[in-house]
């Protein structure tokens, strides 16, 4: 499983950092939503829908949404931020939700209600990826920073915990989190992004705010992480698909950057307004 996991992403990851540095913002919003409608379409298991044209039609309706989205970043961006801003306080809303299903263990949503959220965290991922990319000052840096952030989180995590993992994070939601792989995992996290911001020096906000922000990006990516297998455990799903070797699913690669984007996007709008 390690070494499957190391190959896919010496793999993806090159080719990924390729495409965020070398292309333009159109073609990595084309990307961007070929994945969110993998994800999505993986995500219409955890609404529970099996039948596979109604899968697809809703792959497809999501898709379509993804259209004025791109029309608002374009001819509106000026109300773009204000997504970022309620989406974070939609997964604020979300942390209570994993506080209640840890406490009293929540059966599954029904279709429509996994149907709305699943729309509430690919939707506003996709539209603060694309966001940041074309629509800060050093985008393509911006948007490697992310992905540095939540794999950094990720790798920590997942050594930390083998190394030294001994309390579990949230045992009724995943068993294998534990505290020690997350402290180990969220250090990683924002020393590699700071090193990171050290040494190619973008332009970016003060310190203190950077450094704040950063915190608050890892930890979210990590309240992301624990929903989407919060929801996989309601419904008994181990993997939400199969697609890359050793790490599962599109969206079980994602799922960190559903909360992530929006928070640092949001972080960075609040900047560019000046605060």
């Amino acid at each position: 499983m390690l070494r499957a996991r190391v190959v896919t992403a010496l793999f993806l990851g090159p080719l990924l950092l390729a495409a965020i540095w070398l292309l333009p913002t159109a073609a990595i919003a084309w990307i961007v939503a070929a994945g969110a409608g993998v994800a999505a379409w993986e995500w219409t298991q955890l609404m529970g829908v099996s039948h596979l044209q109604r899968r697809a039609a809703l792959v497809a309706a999501f898709l379509l949404t993804l259209v004025p989205g791109y029309g608002l970043l374009v001819w509106a961006p000026e109300w773009v931020p204000y997504i970022f801003y309620s989406t974070v306080a939609l997964w604020l809303g979300a942390v209570g939700w994993l506080w209640l299903f840890t406490v009293r263990g929540l059966s599954a949503p029904s279709p429509l209600v996994a149907g709305i959220v699943g729309w509430l965290l690919l939707w506003p991922c996709w539209l603060a990826l694309v966001y940041l990319h074309g629509h800060t000052p050093w985008g393509p840096f911006w948007h490697t920073f992310l992905l540095v952030l939540v794999w950094g989180a990720d790798t920590g995590a997942y050594f930390g915990g083998r190394a030294w993992g001994r309390h579990r994070l949230a045992p009724r939601i995943s068993p294998g989190k534990t505290w020690e792989g997350a402290i180990v995992g969220g250090g990683a996290a924002v020393s590699a992004g700071l090193l990171l911001l050290a040494v190619m020096q973008p332009a970016a906000p003060m310190w203190t705010y950077l450094v704040l922000l950063t915190v608050l990006v890892v930890v979210a990516s990590v309240v992301g992480d624990l929903f989407e297998s919060m929801l996989k455990r309601q419904r008994g799903i181990k993997d939400s698909g199969g697609i890359l070797p050793g790490h599962g699913g599109v969206l079980d690669r994602i799922d960190s950057l559903t909360a992530a984007a929006p928070f640092l996007a949001a972080g960075l709008a609040w900047w560019q307004s000046g605060m």
